[in-house]
């Protein structure tokens, strides 16, 4: 998977197939549907999810929420634009 064809599966139905749990929740979270996003990111003791759930809570309006987010996953807080931000989540998981 590549972060172009990701991006493009959010025509599909569903996330796709073998997606980890952090790109699940990116993938709802780019459909507006930040309720599934939340739940997928709180299932997830990984590094990965805590950015995905830092990013979240950016996009809720929850800044202090997402620091502490951001401390979990060892990341710096952003202040990108809320697409940037996604966008560099999504490279760097589906690079690994």
């Amino acid at each position: 998977m590549t972060p172009e064809s990701f991006k493009a599966s959010l025509q599909d139905a569903a996330p796709p197939t073998g997606a980890s749990v952090p790109l699940q929740a990116l993938w709802h979270a780019a459909r507006d549907e930040w309720d599934t996003a939340h739940g997928l990111a709180q299932s997830d003791e990984g590094k990965d999810a805590a950015w995905v759930h830092a990013h979240l809570h950016r996009i809720e309006g929850g800044l202090a929420n997402a620091g502490y987010w951001y401390a979990r996953a060892d990341r710096p807080a952003s202040d990108a634009a809320l697409e940037a931000e996604w966008a560099e989540i999504v490279g760097a998981i589906v690079g690994r």
